[in-house]
């Protein structure tokens, strides 16, 4: 929901311990493991807090995600949730994961320090990410607020389109955007 990044969030991607070229000095991409969860959710909720006074909505999902419900995904990665976070030197700055339906997986709690947004943090995760999803993937979507001008465009200069829009249970506008492998257009639902 949401996912909070920078317009400015670039990298590249894919294994365990890989220097994102191009962006932070020091800047690391890897898988986290499950004892990454306590540091992915203090990320989560800094950089999830400004979307909540943005909306006036305190109770959305990724500020009552539990720690032990972070900590179940991660020791549950494989080929259905790919997990990826960025590391400067020893913090844990970023992290993002994925939900693999079918051909299509959705990206979730994307999160970058808000300290460190706009220095291709986001970017490099995003990138990592897409590398890491698996071969039978054709297509990512996520849900962003219709009033986060930032996350709009910077998941539109990722290749994204906005495909649709919905109310979500804590009362926020919510665009839907997809971006397609094949190039094909995105499908408005």
């Amino acid at each position: 929901m949401l996912c909070p990044v920078s317009e400015e969030d670039a990298a590249p991607a894919g294994a365990p311990d890989v220097a994102a070229a191009g962006s932070a000095t020091g800047l690391r991409i890897a898988a986290p493991s499950p004892e990454h969860a306590g540091e992915m959710l203090t990320v989560q909720r800094a950089a999830y807090v400004t979307e909540a006074q943005r909306y006036h909505a305190p109770h959305i999902p990724p500020l009552r995600e539990t720690l032990q419900e972070i900590t179940a995904d991660l020791a549950a990665a494989g080929p259905l949730l790919v997990a990826r976070a960025a590391w400067l030197g020893p913090r844990l700055v970023g992290s993002v994961r994925g939900r693999v339906e079918g051909e299509a997986m959705e990206v979730v709690r994307f999160t970058v320090a808000p300290d460190v947004q706009g220095g291709g943090v986001g970017r490099a995760l995003l990138t990592a990410l897409h590398a890491a999803a698996p071969p039978t993937v054709g297509s990512f979507w996520l849900v962003t607020g219709g009033r986060s001008d930032d996350n709009l465009r910077f998941y539109g200069a990722a290749g994204y389109q906005v495909t649709g829009r919905v109310v979500d249970d804590a009362g926020v506008e919510l665009v839907r955007m997809e971006r397609h492998l094949d190039g094909r257009a995105a499908s408005h639902r």
